[in-house]
């Protein structure tokens, strides 16, 4: 029987300035216990077993062994990462009075063989950031303070308040890393960072922009070992997936993806891009960034500076014979059209806009300057969609539902209390909303005749079609969020009154 591993707490204090925890790491090994005339040692396999014995005796001890399952140690090395890693008032109060960080990049955040507090303090947030599954990072300068916030389940949260002082060195750090132009401090700037967690490979989009106390940075991290999902992944109930599933397996046609900034609607459309990708079909983006590489797809970045429009590449691709293709963003006319016709030529077309809800994308697709026949023509549907927060299962607990709900014939819902599983807010993790409209054969006419929004709305309710508020109202019966979220994200405005007037 493999005795058990002690606590990261528990091996702290024995490795604490003697040793460093990489050396460790790479030669596969980890002091357990010192009981005074032997050190045990765990190995990852037996062939560590003389780097132990030579840390045993840099202890003055005989060497005793155990062997452990590597995963194990693992784990065991991030938390001792972890907490040698924290962000401590010794860290902050060291950062005081560098300039900058130039040349001092360094990959992997979750090392201690550095130093420099700024670098330090640097990583020790990149790692917190991804240990609470934070989407962002923003550092915003004050007349008397820099804030530090995480995103975490598409709300900010407070992390650090740091004194004024500490903005350059801590901007220039995060700068000099994305190979951004430190000098530069008076136009916006963006930047990529690519950094490794253990075995997790981050990739972190940097954006800079002045404000009145300095410069403000967001920092979008990229995990990609855990970010892209599958269609199974992304929280479709049955009858959606269905939807979903007969909408992109037509072989030509136009369909879009609507939502707010931060609705989820490129990891929907890498999620159908991962399902549509086979050996025998021909998959092209343009993307403006690209976010994550897909295996078997073509992808292009936008770059305006070098003549790579949206309109540009999209001509360009025609040329290159595809299948499928995906456009990051409907921001244009051009792009728009260049889209539609191929939609029409035998491509299947999937791309975004920005619309609250999915019948209006035909009426966007129109105002953009696309003729009302032509979008009728192309458009096979679209998808609204929005990210609403799970309740945490640790803490969820049942209450009468508000006065708003009763009129929907909920009786009780569920709320989250916040405990230490959920950061005391009461939600752990998202779940998608997705609203189809699909157009058939009298949709299409109705679009074709330019028929306003809410005649085009009532008809696909009659068959079938359901708002974002009825499906957030199934997640409401079924336990997965609360009301007050729902009301966060689908606004009540266009439903009935407000939760407070409820």
């Amino acid at each position: 029987m493999v005795p058990r591993l002690p606590d990261g707490e528990e091996i702290a204090p024995l490795i604490r300035g003697r040793v460093s925890l990489d050396a460790l790491k790479n030669a596969g090994i980890l002091p357990l216990r010192d009981d005074g005339e032997r050190l045990v040692v765990a190995l990852a396999s037996p062939e560590c077993f003389p780097a132990a014995q030579v840390l045993a005796a840099s202890f003055g001890r005989e060497a005793a062994w155990e062997l452990h399952r590597r995963e194990d140690l693992e784990h065991l090395w991030g938390r001792l990462y972890d907490l040698r890693g924290g962000i401590g008032d010794d860290t902050l109060s060291a950062v005081a009075g560098i300039d900058d960080g130039d040349g001092l990049l360094r990959e992997d955040v979750q090392s201690d063989s550095v130093d420099v507090p700024v670098i330090k303090l640097v990583n020790g947030l990149l790692r917190e950031a991804l240990k609470i599954r934070a989407t962002d990072i923003h550092v915003e300068p004050f007349e008397n303070e820099v804030l530090v916030r995480f995103r975490v389940d598409g709300v900010l949260h407070d992390r650090l308040r740091l004194p004024r002082n500490l903005q350059a060195p801590l901007t220039s750090r995060m700068k000099v890393m994305a190979r951004m132009d430190i000098a530069e401090r008076l136009a916006p700037q963006d930047g990529r960072i690519g950094i490794t967690v253990g075995n997790r490979a981050v990739d972190i989009r940097v954006s800079s922009i002045p404000v009145q106390h300095g410069e403000r940075l967001a920092l979008r991290l990229l995990d990609k070992g855990s970010g892209l999902l599958s269609l199974e992944d992304l929280g479709m109930d049955a009858s959606s997936r269905e939807t979903m599933s007969a909408l992109i397996g037509n072989p030509h046609g136009l369909i879009l993806f609507t939502g707010p900034t931060g609705s989820g609607k490129t990891t929907t459309l890498y999620a159908i891009l991962q399902a549509l990708a086979k050996p025998e079909v021909n998959i092209i983006t343009v993307e403006d960034p690209i976010e994550y590489d897909l295996e078997g797809v073509g992808q292009i970045q936008v770059n305006e500076k070098a003549g790579v429009t949206f309109p540009s590449a999209l001509r360009s691709i025609l040329r290159q014979d595809p299948d499928i293709i995906m456009i990051g963003e409907m921001r244009d006319y051009e792009t728009a059209h260049i889209g539609v016709q191929a939609s029409l030529t035998g491509h299947l077309v999937l791309s975004t806009l920005h619309t609250n809800d999915s019948v209006s994308a035909v009426i966007r697709l129109t105002d953009m300057g696309v003729e009302p026949y032509l979008a009728a023509g192309s458009l096979l549907g679209a998808v609204a969609q929005r990210l609403v927060r799970t309740l945490c299962p640790k803490c969820s607990y049942r209450a009468e539902a508000p006065a708003l709900f009763r009129r929907e014939g909920l009786t009780e819902v569920f709320r989250g209390r916040g405990c230490d599983h959920c950061m005391g807010t009461g939600y752990r993790g998202r779940v998608g909303l997705y609203e189809q409209f699909i157009l058939d054969d009298e949709l299409r006419e109705m679009v074709a005749a330019g028929l306003p929004t809410p005649k085009i709305r009532s008809a696909a309710r009659l068959k079938g079609f359901r708002t974002l508020w009825e499906l957030g109202l199934d997640a409401l019966r079924q336990g997965r969020t609360s009301p007050e979220e729902l009301l966060r994200v689908v606004s009540a405005g266009e439903f009935g009154p407000s939760l407070e007037e409820g």
